[in-house]
C-alpha cells in the first residue's frame, strides 16, 4: 500500500512541465480549443507531452479550465492554460482553480512581462492576492503553500508582433520568465501576412526568434501544424512544440471522411 500523507497534509503537487524546461527536454503538445472536459480527457491519452487549454480564443472561462484540469489530472500529460489577456484579476482566478502552468498572450516588453510574473507571486515580490482554500492549495492542505507556490509556477510568454520580435532579450532577461513562446497567427497579421502563417517570411521570422530566444538563455515554443516545420523548430531548438490544435483535428478528420462519401 502506498503512503499517503497525514491527514489535512498535502505536498504541493510538482509541476512535470517546468521540471521538463528545466532540463531542456523537447516536448510536443496539443492546443485545446474545445473548451469542455469530455475531448480534453480524450487527447490527454493520446501521448501528448502537454496541452494547452486555451481561454483567448474559445468559450472557455474559469469554471470550464476547472473540469478540464479535473479531466486531464490522471494522465501524465502537463496542461498548460492561456488566460485571455495579461490580467493579473484572471490569472489570480486560474492559479486558484490549480493552474501551475500559464501562457500570457501579447507580451509587448520587458514591463509587460513582469506584470505577468508579478501576478503569480505573493507580496512582497508580487500582486497575487491570497485564499487559503483554493484548490491550488489542496483546500488549506498544503503546507506553508503561499511561501512555495512560486518554486512550481510556470510562466510562459507569447511574443507575436513585429513590435515584440525586437523585445525578445529585454523579455528574456526578466525574471521569473519561464519560457517565451512565438505566436505564428498574430505574428503573421503583424508582418502583413493575416491568415498566413506559413508565408515565407513568417516562417523565417519564427525561426530566427526561436534560435534568439535560445541565445537569450529562455526555452522556446511554438505552434504549428506543419509536421516539417515543427520538427525544424524542434531542431532550431524549441522546447515545447505545439503540433495540433483539437478543433482542426476533428474539422479535418470530418472533411476527409464526408469527402470519401461525397456523391459525384
Amino acid at each position: 500500500m502506498s503512503a499517503r500523507p497525514a491527514p489535512g497534509r498535502w505536498p504541493l503537487p510538482p509541476n512535470a512541465f517546468k521540471a521538463a524546461l528545466a532540463r531542456d527536454e523537447p516536448m510536443t503538445g496539443l492546443w485545446c480549443s474545445l473548451a469542455d472536459p469530455y475531448p480534453a480527457e480524450i487527447v490527454a491519452g493520446a501521448g501528448f507531452d502537454w496541452l494547452l487549454l486555451d481561454t483567448e480564443h474559445s468559450h472557455a472561462d474559469v469554471a470550464t479550465v476547472l473540469a478540464q484540469l479535473q479531466a486531464v489530472a490522471p494522465y501524465p500529460c502537463s496542461p498548460v492554460v492561456r488566460p485571455p489577456v495579461n490580467d493579473p484579476v484572471v490569472i489570480k482566478r486560474l492559479l486558484d482553480i490549480g493552474a501551475q502552468s500559464l501562457l500570457i498572450p501579447q507580451v509587448e516588453s520587458a514591463e509587460e512581462a513582469r506584470t505577468a510574473v508579478a501576478a503569480t507571486r505573493y507580496a512582497p515580490t508580487g500582486i497575487r492576492g491570497v485564499s487559503a482554500l483554493t484548490r491550488a492549495t489542496r483546500f488549506g492542505r498544503v503546507e506553508n503553500y503561499a511561501a512555495l507556490a512560486h518554486t512550481e509556477l510556470c510562466v510562459l510568454v507569447q511574443v507575436e508582433s513585429r513590435q515584440a520580435l525586437t523585445q525578445i532579450e529585454r523579455i528574456a532577461s526578466v525574471d521569473g520568465v519561464d519560457g517565451i513562446f512565438i505566436g505564428p497567427g498574430d505574428l503573421a497579421a503583424s508582418l502583413g501576412h493575416p491568415g498566413e502563417p506559413n508565408a515565407p517570411s513568417v516562417v523565417e521570422a519564427v525561426a530566427d526568434a526561436i534560435v534568439r530566444v535560445r541565445a537569450a538563455g529562455r526555452p522556446a515554443g511554438v505552434l504549428t501544424s506543419d509536421p516539417a516545420f515543427a520538427r525544424r523548430c524542434i531542431d532550431l531548438g524549441s522546447t515545447f512544440t505545439a503540433v495540433g490544435v483539437d478543433v482542426g483535428l476533428l474539422a479535418r478528420g470530418a472533411d476527409a471522411v464526408a469527402r470519401t462519401f461525397a456523391q459525384p
